[in-house]
């Protein structure tokens, strides 16, 4: 079994990229497998790696299609809505509470901010 070409860093060769830096590109790794990998020195938990995709064999990211637009859109609305009371809280929700700051907090003297 063939190991794999380790970099500093940094120092990467000239035609590999990470996902990310791929993606930028607009293109994706399309199958192929991981080139190379980059390592940087931590000194308590070992070291950071990142793997690397060779670019000429990178193909371009598929479009978007309509069914694929319909699908985000319901699940970005499942993250505003409140499992609690079920209401569009008008932003994401946080995974920390569960529910809208209404229902994490409720006021306990029951009256909205009167003085």
């Amino acid at each position: 079994m063939a190991t794999l070409p380790v970099y500093r860093w940094h120092l990467a060769p000239v035609g590999y990229a990470t996902r990310r830096q791929l993606r930028a590109r607009g293109l994706r790794p399309g199958g192929q497998g991981v080139a190379a990998q980059l390592e940087r020195p931590r000194r308590r938990r070992g070291p950071l790696v990142a793997y690397l995709y060779r670019v000429d064999c990178a193909k371009p990211v598929r479009p978007m299609t309509p069914a694929r637009w319909a699908a985000l859109a319901k699940a970005n609305a499942a993250r505003r809505r409140c499992p609690a009371c079920p209401r569009d809280a008008g932003y994401v929700i946080p995974t920390s509470l569960g529910t809208c700051v209404p229902c994490a907090y409720p006021d306990p003297h029951g009256s909205e901010g009167s003085t």
